[in-house]
């Protein structure tokens, strides 16, 4: 379950922000993760909870906004969403697909006070 270590490094960078931005508190963090990043979204949830415990973000509601990921076409140069890795391109139905997003996790964005 690496989602434990993802939150981990989640309050890591929380801890740091609210030293470097002088907040005390946080109560929302919105969190982009992308569909084909491997992270679990249940288990995600789960994790933050008892991660979180304790900390400056004890309580804070963890908003999740899922990234579909993209890929671009090296056969018919668009850009297009794909479900999975190896997927064909729903225009030509090419498989040289070069992903160029979807397995990204960032902190979007966070309400602290």
């Amino acid at each position: 379950m690496h989602e434990m270590s993802l939150c981990e490094g989640v309050l890591q960078i929380l801890e740091t922000e609210a030293k470097r931005q002088h907040f005390t508190k946080v109560k929302t963090v919105w969190l982009e993760i992308g569909t084909m990043s491997g992270v679990e979204i249940e288990a995600m949830r789960f994790c933050f909870d008892a991660v979180i415990r304790h900390s400056l973000a004890d309580g804070a509601k963890l908003e999740i906004i899922e990234v579909p990921a993209q890929a671009w076409c090296l056969n018919c140069s668009q850009s297009v969403t794909v479900q999975q890795r190896y997927d064909a391109c729903p225009h030509c139905g090419s498989y040289q697909l070069q992903v160029t997003s979807g397995e990204e996790m960032r902190i979007k964005e966070l309400e602290v006070e």
